[in-house]
């Protein structure tokens, strides 16, 4: 055999190459087919190892890591109950050590209460005093080490449960070990056997397809084609369909929401008609986020509302503790995300004679307020279009559009290019719905971005006013602020 060193190619330089004659006959006409095997040496290409085919490394592979699993999971198992009868005979021996010391000292304690009684009878007076203090101390003694004794005993007897128990285990998880083991390598049997008889399913798929040629594959490809189309052209009729069924189980669900409003309203007024109550005023509108409510008379002895004093109040539905709305004084007001889930109240004072008026239900929700502020959310900076109609108190002549920023830490008004206000989230700031002013309360909002500056805000719409409160309040939240409006009491939830 040849071996080939690694100066080879040095060499070949080196040396001088003799000519070769043209009367050389060489036995093929190709460069000879061999490999390198280790130490360089030269094989002949026939005598190397045969090739197997990917399906067979993988079967193989396969079967050698199902085996490996099994082998782990067993010895695992084994090893975590050894662990505990080990440990189990530890706290035996320990036991044992505890009760022998125990023992000891018992016999001390009567050694040393014999002699303390023998020295008794030999002393007198102050000595004598002191030695019978010495053998109760002793006695009290012994009564401890009585008691520690029992809960030594106590201890043993739960130690030699707990290896009786742990002995139990071990022997049980050897039999499962047994178990496992003839089971995985019944396992390992069947899966061989499947393998077996999937390669040779495989080869004879193979020789079919090979029969059958391209035609099979074809025509099965125009078959998943076709289907797919008839999926897309089915698919998009379907969602179209049960688009139209929400569609008008929200238009249904809506107009019930309504009837059902109007009859706790009628059901309301008949109760009270029934107590003999005499009605001076009612309140108008609907109960819900985006609109307004209002005070109205409605007999003709009604006091003008110019001359009472009003108060609104929002109670929670389970019937809590009434809270004053501080500023809320007018005979129209907004409802805000706050008043979301409560009962609204609004007390008119005329000359002494109190009237009280109570919305029939909680405040409802704005519909679709709450996936519109979802979106929102996503975004870095929330701009809204809104009018200054007030600022610190005093009416705004100006009517030229303004840009309230929302952000994620602070809130601008801006005006163009030029920043009216910058503030970020604090406890000196304030937002909340504006509280009276008619109308048009419903798309206004109050905001004092710091001591000393406040403004009132028109939006383009009441969806927009929500949603600017809700963000606001979402990111100061986030920034552990709770903003709300003028003695308002944020609750944690928003």
């Amino acid at each position: 055999m040849t071996r080939v060193s690694r100066e080879f190619g040095n060499t070949m330089q080196k040396e001088a190459v003799s000519a070769v004659s043209a009367d050389v006959i060489f036995a093929s006409s190709r460069f000879p087919n061999y490999k390198l095997g280790a130490n360089n040496q030269i094989l002949d290409a026939k005598d190397s190892p045969k090739v197997l085919s990917m399906k067979e490394v993988v079967a193989r592979e396969t079967a050698q890591l199902l085996e490996q699993q099994k082998r782990l999971s067993v010895r695992d198992l084994a090893s975590k109950f050894e662990k505990g009868l080990a440990a189990a005979a530890k706290l035996s021996e320990e036991a044992k050590l505890r009760e022998a010391a125990s023992l000891e000292k018992h016999v001390l304690l009567k050694k040393l209460r014999d002699a303390l009684e023998s020295l008794k009878g030999r002393v007198a007076g102050r000595n004598k005093d002191d030695v019978e203090e010495a053998i109760a101390m002793v006695e009290a003694l012994a009564v401890q080490l009585t008691q520690r004794e029992g809960e030594l005993i106590q201890e043993k007897a739960e130690v030699k449960k707990l290896a009786n128990f742990l002995k139990q285990a071990s022997e049980d998880a050897k039999k499962l070990v047994d178990e496992e083991r003839a089971f995985a390598r019944a396992e390992i049997e069947s899966a061989r056997a499947a393998v077996q008889r999937v390669e040779e399913a495989l080869q004879e798929q193979e020789l079919v397809s090979r029969a059958s040629g391209k035609q099979d594959t074809e025509e099965l490809m125009k078959e998943v084609q076709e289907a797919r189309r008839i999926k897309m052209l089915h698919q998009p009729s379907r969602v179209m369909d049960m688009e139209h069924e929400l569609r008008a189980l929200r238009m249904q669900l809506a107009e019930k929401s309504k009837h059902s409003l109007q009859l706790q309203r009628e059901l309301a007024k008949s109760k009270r008609s029934v107590e003999n109550l005499s009605f001076l005023y009612e309140l108008d509108g609907a109960e819900a986020l985006g609109s307004y409510l209002q005070i109205k008379p409605c007999s003709e002895i009604s006091p003008e509302l110019s001359k009472c004093s009003i108060q609104w109040y929002r109670i929670s539905s389970e019937g809590g503790k009434k809270e004053l709305i501080s500023g809320a004084s007018k005979s129209v007001y907004a409802p805000e995300p706050f008043d979301v889930g409560r009962i609204l109240q609004a007390e008119i004072v005329y000359d002494g004679q109190q009237t009280i008026l109570t919305t029939a239900g909680a405040v409802d929700p704005a519909p679709g307020l709450g996936s519109y502020v979802e979106g929102l959310v996503r975004r870095h900076d929330i701009e809204f279009n809104v009018v200054v109609t007030q600022m610190n108190g005093t009416n705004h002549p100006s009517e030229s559009i303004h840009v309230l920023h929302v952000g994620k830490m602070r809130m601008k008004l801006s005006k163009g290019k030029t920043t009216i206000t910058k503030e970020y989230y604090s406890s000196s700031m304030q937002l909340c719905g504006v509280r009276g002013g008619g109308n048009a309360a419903a798309q206004a909002l109050f905001w004092q971005a710091k001591k000393g500056l406040s403004v009132v805000l028109a939006f383009e719409s009441e969806r927009d006013r929500n949603a600017a409160i809700m963000l606001a309040r979402r990111f100061a939240f986030d920034c552990n602020v709770m903003l709300a409006g003028p003695d308002d009491r944020a609750p944690l939830e928003t």
